[in-house]
């Protein structure tokens, strides 16, 4: 079957054939002529040959191309025959006809090349000419395009780029044909470049000088080419203009009947005739084109590209031009003999200039084609930065626009870095000409530069370190300008720009180690911060609209970026684990190992194995370190594509001399950063005065002192910011002689020339103008010079001055413009006349000269700061590049996020600043929404971070936005409910404190502030403001204080005066809020409730502990003070903060000591009762309460309690309730958590005090005398330090711990015996007898508590007003703990039964201590709440608000006033059923307490259960107890408490009580009771009265009768007989009734003949029988029942002689105590009773004698003497809370006190100044 592809050839033959024969040139029909003309002859032949093959591939591909390419070669076809030709051409490339592989193939695509680029047609009309070159472009792509193209030579690949340009660039021709050849270029680029990595380099290989030179001038054409063009064409004709044009393109065009014929013209011209043409002002451009040329001609690699060009079929009568001359090298010798031995010498001639001519030869058969490769891209690429050269005055805006873009195609299709020759174009004059493009006024150039400059720095910044450097600035430059004609559209692409760059992975972190971290770069990373934070908030940014510009959006885009990346590394470190990080690791390196070769596919292995084992191991150029911390999927990613990028360009690892590793640490960065700001001063300073700048540097230990000269020369040589005259002064300076040795040392002129050490060596400084100064530099340049050179042999040293003079001298002629506008600049020949005979009277290498001339010549030798223009651009742009080459041109590449920490740190503040500047002005919903998106980001870096300055400063700028705290707290509601951006704030606020407030740290005096704002304008929610409380029935209460309707009494009138006076806005308020108002306090709630404040409260147990103790602190801060304190305000802040505390109780320990702190200055403080201090106390109990669970804070909590007991008397009294209702919870939820004694009395005075009036124990209060003496609170460590006398002046409390340790530490011995109390007859009672367990309020000397009698039924405590309430709760707390077993301990039992006493005395009489008074003691409910000063801005209604109370808790017992007597007829039957069951009960108490104590071993005091403790500890208080509210006004309750104490005293267990318990027991309950009933208790109740004493008596009487035995015992016994008998004979007169009259008699009988009968009065030593008790016994009845002995017995008493009937007989024996005097013999006369002198406070005791007659009978019927019993008062040194000292009398026997006294035994002090005692409601 026949080949397809062979019927398309024979179609396209006959479609050109039939259009040739349609010409008149060949318009025959004969096969004679056919065969004669050669274009269809050749096609006759291919038919022919079609004809006999069955497959196209049988023959080559020249053989079917042939005949196609020779009429697109002909000069006499036409265009449209030419145009079919290029078609048919075109068909067979794209159809794929030739084949690739075909060996024939490379010669026939050279044909093909050859054919259309030198394409020649009879031109007929533009239109259609433009067809036939549009048709050229098509060929020429798609040759270029499909794989056979790859087998064009290197200068097929130029020829057919020249053709592509000159269309472009031709202006005459149309626009469609212009941009059709641009689009081609661009196409044609992209594929030679993206096939860029398929080609090597090789050593030597960076220019091919057998290249044409791509160079085009201004037109398009050259002037050389006119002037050739002119020479062959002295005439014209009429159709000349078509080949004007056509003949730019390189085609060959022939006028029909004319012999002239125009051929390609020459697109590069000789060096010579390009410099001979180019003007003046090329002289830039010139030495830049010149330098290339040479390096282009001298780097000639032969054996690489000897043969790589063939010869060209031209046309003989061409040979003989001038164009015919090539500017390509071809070889003259075969091209089989292509091998390393080949050289330039097989060449016929080549000029000075390099150019080679030689003869035109055809191909020879057989030649090896080498395809195109990186010669030629190299060759392009020049050509297209030679376009972009703006000094060119040949490039038009149209070649540098196209050169600009097609740069741009070519960097974005290859990675050039790893091309050496490649890489040299673009660190010089690329970058140079796009940074000059930056300067010009037209912005589609600055763009494409721009865009240019991008791609050269994302991927090659590693080459262009310095380049980099000056981008950055000229971008500063742009965006700083203040030129009025720069446009602002620059400004924004210069932004746009930084914002590109700035989204480059790690571009940051390098821009900032290798410039700011850089001692002579600049700081680009923080200059350029600065700037774009500073151009968003420029004072001109905004406009009245508050719109943005684009740039201030782009300055804050650049910036967030920064941001954005930080917080993605941020948040890649916290999602990824180690364990994942490790994984991802080993996939990605398995996956990145598809290398392209085995070579590159090993190495990749080796870096990345390398990477994996050594950590913190340098494995690639761009110092990547893998350090041991765990690295997230991204960050590793990132570092394999860095380690496959620095494969590709096959480099060895490099640091920067300043670093330790290729990935130093933040510290040593901060350290480098610290000593270039050093260095930076030193700088300033050298530049103005070098000794100083040398100094300074030398103190700070920069520079070594004394002075090292070669580290400064160092210094000087590399310091680029030095001032040039400077170091040329401070060198050249006689003092400095060695320093300048050292400085010329620091160059390096090994292999220089003179002229070429010299230039180096006077660009480092600038050279002085006097000429010995001049002579000692040069002297030294020439001495080093002449060691270190090799080149040349001079005479001496000193010719080497001369030659170097002559050199500066030749300089100034040929550059100097004022000598050249004097003489004429001197040749060569003068130059070399000039230095004749110079060298030893012989000459200097004549060519050495030469070239010295040449050089200065064409490159000025510039001096520093003296030129101007382009020739300073051109030094400074020098120095760059040869600062690039040395060791500071190290770019160091690290992976992204490396550095976050560092550049956050810089980053923030002007970010910060940006982001609020922009959400306080813009009105765009998407900007705000951007600001805040960056305000949670960089609180996001800032938590990861650490840096907790960050995020305060963060959350301070936002909550200003939130406008809380600028407004009133009445306007808040209106004004920030319809402020949107106030609301997004405030959500940002509250959302970033809960999720970062581990962080927080002085910010949270911000946040506290907006709430204490939202708690003023009522917009928290409802659970943030109640609180709890005990005393509330539904146990809360509200913080905030409810308004109160006006008064209602108000009359009309005055209402209608009070409303004209009201202004409308206040008018309006009355009215009520408004419709847009109540819609914008909604707003405001629900946005508040979205903030969800109250979970920085919940989840505050979540924070850290620091940030947890700010939190504290700022809530603390809220506090008293005489300016704006607002109570509700504290009130709040204080609830809150005690939330806190228990939300974290599981940590309170570390907070408490400040928490107590607190309160104490709350409570302990104040100095009036108000809410805050009500709050405070609630507080302090409700901590109590939840923390007394946790073992390891209780102590403490418990001591605290002790704060209460601190506080003013009057202001406790006020909150008594709270703390009763408080207690009594604490007690009832962790009665079984309190262990210890000391806690126990804590507790139990706090129920004392405020249940019953007591006032605190002296040592808890303050007796500060100043109060502005206030040190504030100290530890309870800090005060163990402090003498007492100290703690009292320097402080207005006393510390828990001091009361605890000095409760424990100072008690004295109690007495061991009632024996001895017998014996003194006093004894002190209370907490183990006497507790002096305080400190001393003042002094130093102890304090002793009150002493208390022990024979009087009161404790003696200094009772003050209570409240009802108060006192019912404290007793069903102590109810609470005696009812239940387990709450009763040893280590409460005596303070609980104290308690108990305390409380009987409290409820006497129905509490008539607290209704004597009430009235003027009313707690004013009216002030309960305190507001000072309220704020200025706030408004009236604030501040009727302000003046206006809630309706407060009154504890006011005015609506319980009629339940009073019951509640304490309850309270006090409650009393004595506690006191009968602990009597009852003691017993069993104690001994299980001193059995488990014997079972357990327990350490401590000894618990005894024998009787004499269970009397002293037990029986006998509770006793006392009772029989004290047997004395009680109120008849039940007295009748009721006798019956108790009847029950208690007859109770089996007492049985077991030895005489001298028994003796007390009528010493301390009966006697005491006794002589209390004797006063008038009840007047109203005279019946119930009498009851009572009768009562009484027979309860004495059967005691004494039902102990008999035991109590006749006793030494005293008769005493005590003789005491009942006095109470018989008051009793008996005591009443008004015949009750006790009739009862006194019948109890006496019942008590003498028991006695009798016992034997008592019988003795056998007496004369009748009778003892002398008998007598005794019977002369005291006889006083008040002289017949009772002759009624009971019928004997007679016989009077002994000489004794009066009131004498005691002398033989008598008194048993008394040994240590009383006897009776006198002659007794006294009766003395009248004299009281004993004592405090207010203390007990008044009064005496008068035993015998003394009843009240009712007759004085004169009573004797007129008695024995005195009672002592004289004995001095006692006992002082008692500020009490001058007092006698206490010693009582021979409490029974013998005399029975009528009117008040009791120890009776209640006297009211004090009542104005002076508050009480409590």
């Amino acid at each position: 079957m026949v080949d397809k592809n062979i019927y398309i050839v024979q179609g396209e033959i006959i479609t050109v054939v039939s259009a040739i024969k349609r010409n008149s040139r060949w318009n025959t029909h004969t096969p004679l002529d056919e065969e004669q003309d050669p274009l269809l002859n050749s096609f006759s032949h291919l038919k022919e040959t079609l004809n006999n093959i069955k497959e196209l591939s049988d023959v080559e591909p020249n053989v079917f191309l042939r005949p196609f390419l020779e009429v697109v070669r002909s000069e006499d076809t036409t265009g449209p025959i030419t145009g079919l030709a290029l078609t048919s051409v075109n068909k067979f490339l794209s159809y794929g006809l030739i084949d690739a592989n075909h060996e024939a193939a490379a010669e026939a695509i050279e044909n093909m090349a050859d054919a259309v680029t030198h394409a020649r047609f009879v031109g007929t009309d533009p239109a259609s000419d433009e067809v036939v070159l549009m048709k050229i472009l098509q060929v020429l792509r798609t040759l270029l395009l499909t794989p056979v193209g790859a087998h064009l030579t290197n200068e097929s690949v130029c020829e057919i780029m020249q053709s592509c340009f000159r269309i472009c660039f031709e202006v005459r021709l149309s626009e469609l044909l212009r941009k059709s050849a641009e689009h081609t270029l661009v196409d044609m680029v992209q594929l030679l470049f993206s096939r860029l990595p398929q080609f090597k380099e090789e050593a030597k290989s960076f220019v091919g000088a057998n290249m044409k030179k791509l160079k085009m001038r201004a037109g398009g054409m050259s002037e050389s080419s006119k002037w050739k063009k002119q020479k062959r064409s002295p005439r014209r004709s009429p159709t000349t203009k078509h080949l004007m044009y056509l003949t730019m393109v390189g085609v060959c065009l022939c006028l029909p009947g004319g012999d002239l014929f125009i051929e390609q013209v020459s697109l590069s011209v000789p060096d010579s005739m390009a410099s001979s043409m180019s003007s003046p002002t090329d002289s830039g451009l010139d030495t830049c084109s010149k330098a290339t040329s040479r390096e282009d001609l001298t780097d000639l690699d032969q054996s690489r590209w000897g043969g790589a060009l063939e010869g060209r079929q031209v046309d003989r009568a061409q040979s003989a031009s001038v164009e015919s001359i090539p500017e390509v090298l071809e070889d003259r010798d075969s091209v089989t003999e292509q091998s390393d031995s080949a050289s330039i010498h097989d060449m016929d001639y080549v000029n000075p200039r390099g150019v080679r001519f030689t003869p035109q030869q055809t191909q020879r058969d057989g030649a090896t084609l080498i395809p195109y490769g990186l010669p030629c891209l190299r060759e392009l690429f020049r050509f297209l930065i030679s376009l972009t050269n703006p000094h060119d005055r040949h490039n038009t805006d149209a070649m540098m626009h196209m050169g600009l873009q097609l740069l741009t195609v070519a960097l974005e299709a290859a990675h050039i870095a790893p091309y050496q020759s490649l890489l040299g174009l673009v660190k010089d004059e690329l970058c140079r000409h796009l940074f000059q493009l930056l300067n010009v006024d037209r912005m589609n150039l600055c763009t494409a530069s721009i865009r240019a400059c991008f791609l050269l720095f994302e991927s090659m910044r590693g080459h262009l370190k310095f380049q980099l450097e000056m981008y950055l600035k000229k971008l500063m430059d742009i965006i700083t300008s203040e030129n009025m004609k720069m446009p602002y559209e620059m400004k924004e692409m210069a932004l746009e720009a930084l914002v590109q760059l700035w989204r480059i992975p790690s571009f940051v972190t390098e821009l900032y180690i290798n410039h700011d971290c850089d001692f002579y770069c600049s700081n680009l990373f923080e200059d350029l911060t600065k700037l774009l934070s500073k151009s968003v908030y420029c004072p001109n940014a905004f406009p009245v609209s508050g719109q943005l510009y684009t740039t201030h959006l782009l300055s804050l885009e650049a910036l967030l970026t920064v941001i954005d990346s930080t917080e993605a590394h941020c948040q890649a470190k916290v999602l990824n684990s180690t364990a994942q990080q490790d994984q991802s690791a080993e996939t990605v390196l398995v996956e990145g190992e598809g290398s392209t070769n085995d070579h590159t596919r090993r190495r990749h292995n080796h870096l990345v194995g390398l990477v994996l084992l050594t950590s913190g191991q340098v494995s690639s150029r761009t110092g990547l370190a893998f350090r041991s911390i765990a690295m997230n999927e991204i960050e590793l990613k990132v570092k394999i594509v860095f380690i496959l990028f620095l494969l590709a360009e096959k480099k060895e690892p490099t640091k920067p001399q300043r670093f330790s590793s290729c990935l130093p640490d933040s510290q040593e960065l901060l350290d480098i950063r610290n000593k270039k700001k050093l260095l930076n001063s030193g700088t300033e300073q050298f530049n103005q005065k070098p000794k100083k700048g040398i100094q300074f540097l030398q103190e700070k230990g920069l520079l070594s002192s004394p002075m090292d000269n070669n580290e400064v020369a160092q210094w000087l040589r590399e310091n680029p910011r030095l001032d040039k005259k400077q170091i040329g002064e401070f060198i050249s300076d006689r003092k400095h002689m060695e320093l300048l040795d050292s400085f010329v040392n620091t160059f390096t002129f090994q292999g220089l020339r003179i002229d070429e050490a010299l230039r180096l060596y006077l660009e480092a400084f600038r050279l002085p103008g006097e000429a010995p100064v001049i002579h000692r530099l040069l002297e030294t340049f020439t001495d080093t010079w002449h060691v270190k050179s090799e080149r040349v042999s001079l005479h001496d040293q000193r010719r080497g001055l001369r030659l170097a003079y002559a050199v500066i001298m030749l300089n100034t002629d040929q550059h100097n413009n004022n000598v050249r506008k004097q003489n004429i600049p001197m040749t060569v020949e003068q130059f070399k006349k000039n230095l004749k005979g110079v060298n030893g009277n012989t000459d200097f290498d004549q060519d050495m000269l030469e070239d010295i001339y040449n050089a200065i010549k064409n490159d000025e030798i510039v001096m520093p700061d003296e030129q101007s223009g382009l020739v300073k651009e051109n030094y400074v742009w020098s120095v760059l590049l040869h600062r690039g080459a040395t060791s500071e041109g190290v770019f160091l590449h690290v992976p992204a996020g490396s550095y976050d920490h560092d550049l956050f740190t810089m980053t923030w503040g002007p970010t910060i600043a940006a982001l609020s500047y922009v959400f306080d002005k813009s009105l765009d919903d998407a900007i705000i929404q951007k600001a805040i998106a960056g305000f949670r980001k960089c609180a996001m870096i800032s938590a990861h971070c650490g840096f907790s300055d960050v995020f305060d400063n963060l959350i301070i700028s936002l909550c200003k936005f939130t406008t809380l705290s600028s407004e009133s707290a009445e306007n808040l509601p209106t004004v920030f409910g319809s402020n949107g951006k106030a609301q997004v704030a405030a959500k940002t606020v509250f959302h970033l404190a809960h999720r970062h407030g581990d962080i927080l740290r002085e910010g949270w005096k911000n946040i506290m502030d907006s709430m204490l704002q939202l708690f003023r304008a009522e917009l928290l929610p409802k659970a943030m403001v109640e609180v709890e409380d005990f005393v509330e029935p539904n146990g809360k209460i509200s913080l905030q204080r409810e308004e109160t309707p006006s008064n209602r009494g108000e009359s009309a009138v005055l209402s209608f005066v009070n409303w004209l006076t009201l202004s409308g806005a206040e008018q309006s308020g009355l009215r009520g809020p408004s419709t847009e108002n109540q819609e914008a306090k909604q707003a405001a709630m629900l946005c508040i409730k979205q903030c969800d404040p109250e979970k920085l409260i919940t989840e505050s147990k979540f924070l850290q502990l620091e940030s947890l103790q700010e939190l504290m602190k700022a809530l603390i801060s809220v506090t008293p003070d005489e300016e704006t304190y607002d109570e509700e305000d504290a009130a709040f802040c204080l609830e809150m903060l005690l939330r806190i505390v228990m939300e974290n109780r599981d940590r309170v320990s570390c907070v408490w000591q400040t928490v107590r702190d607190h309160l104490c200055h709350l409570c302990v403080q104040a100095t009036e009762s108000c809410f805050l201090v009500e709050r405070a106390v609630v507080g302090l109990i409700r901590l109590a309460i939840r923390l007394l669970r946790r073992e390891d804070i209780s102590s403490q909590v418990l001591l605290s309690l002790r704060l209460l007991l601190m506080m003013k008397p009057h202001v406790l009294a006020r909150v008594s309730r709270e703390v009763a209702y408080g207690l009594h919870e604490l007690l009832k939820t962790n009665a079984a958590n309190i262990h210890c004694t000391d806690d126990w009395f804590t507790l139990f005075s706090l129920i004392e005090c405020i249940g019953a009036g007591i006032k605190p124990p002296a040592s808890f209060q303050v007796t500060s005398t100043s109060p502005d003496i206030d040190t504030g609170a100290l530890s309870d460590s800090e005060l163990s330090s402090h003498h007492h006398s100290e703690v009292s002046l320097d402080r207005g409390y006393t510390s828990d711990s001091e009361v605890y340790t000095e409760h424990g530490k100072s008690r004295m011995p109690r007495s061991v015996t009632d024996v001895d109390v017998a014996s003194s007859g006093w004894l002190v009672v209370g907490k183990d007898d006497l507790d002096i367990n305080k400190v001393p309020a003042s002094g130093s000397k102890p304090l002793l508590n009150p002493l208390v009698n022990q024979y009087s039924l009161t404790l003696g405590q200094d009772m003050g007003f209570h409240d009802t309430k108060s006192l019912i709760k404290c007793v069903e707390s102590l109810s609470f703990i005696v009812r239940d077993a387990a709450h009763v301990t040893p280590e409460n039992f005596e303070l609980c039964v104290k308690a108990i006493r305390v409380f009987v005395e409290a409820s006497l009489n129905g509490g008539y201590r607290t209704h004597e008074k009430k009235k003027n003691h009313k707690y004013d409910s009216q002030k309960s709440r305190v507001r000072r000063k309220p704020r200025e801005k706030e408004g009236a209604s604030r501040r009727a608000k302000a003046s206006s109370q809630r309706p407060s808790r009154s504890h006011s017992d005015d609506e319980e006033d009629e339940g009073v007597p019951a509640s304490y007829h309850t309270v006090s039957l409650q009393l004595l059923d506690l006191m009968h069951t602990l009597h009852t009960r003691a017993a069993s108490i104690y001994s299980s307490w001193a059995l488990e104590q014997r079972h357990l071993e327990v350490a401590g005091k000894k618990i005894e259960a024998d009787s004499q403790t269970l009397w002293t500890s037990c029986w006998c208080p509770l006793l006392q107890g009772i029989a004290w509210l047997c004395c009680d006004a109120r008849r039940q309750v007295r009748m009721q408490a006798l019956t108790y104490l009847q029950r208690a005293l007859l109770v089996h267990d007492l049985q077991t009580l030895d005489a001298v318990e028994w003796e007390s027991c009528f010493n301390k309950v009966l006697f005491p009771l006794l002589t209390k009933l004797l006063d008038n208790i009840s007047p109203a109740d005279v019946g119930g009265m009498e009851e009572t004493r009768m009562r009484a008596c027979t309860l004495l009487s059967k005691v004494f009768l039902q102990h008999l035995s035991p109590l006749l015992s006793l030494p005293t016994f008769a005493a005590l007989w003789l005491t009942i008998l006095d109470f018989m004979d008051k009793y008996m007169h005591a009443g008004s009734s015949d009750l006790l009259l009739e009862a006194i008699p019948e109890s006496l009988k019942n008590m003498l003949l028991v006695m009798d009968t016992a034997g008592i009065f019988h003795s056998v030593d007496s004369r009748t029988g009778y003892s002398d008790l008998w007598e005794i016994t019977w002369e005291r009845i006889n006083c008040f029942l002289p017949n009772l002995r002759e009624e009971l017995f019928k004997q007679t008493v016989i009077p002994q002689p000489g004794r009066g009937p009131h004498t005691i007989p002398a033989s008598i024996k008194w048993n008394l105590p040994s240590w009383l005097p006897p009776p006198p013999a002659s007794p006294p006369p009766t003395q009248a009773p004299s009281p004993v002198p004592a405090a207010p406070t203390e007990p008044k005791t009064f005496s008068r004698p035993a015998s003394c007659p009843p009240r009712s009978l007759p004085p004169e019927s009573f004797p007129h003497e008695s024995v005195p019993l009672i002592l004289q008062p004995l001095a006692s040194h006992l002082q008692v809370g500020g009490v001058p000292p007092m006698s206490l009398p010693i009582i021979l026997n409490p029974a013998l006190i005399e029975a009528s006294s009117p008040v009791p035994l120890l009776p209640a002090p006297r009211p004090t100044d009542l104005s002076d005692t508050p009480e409590v409601k």
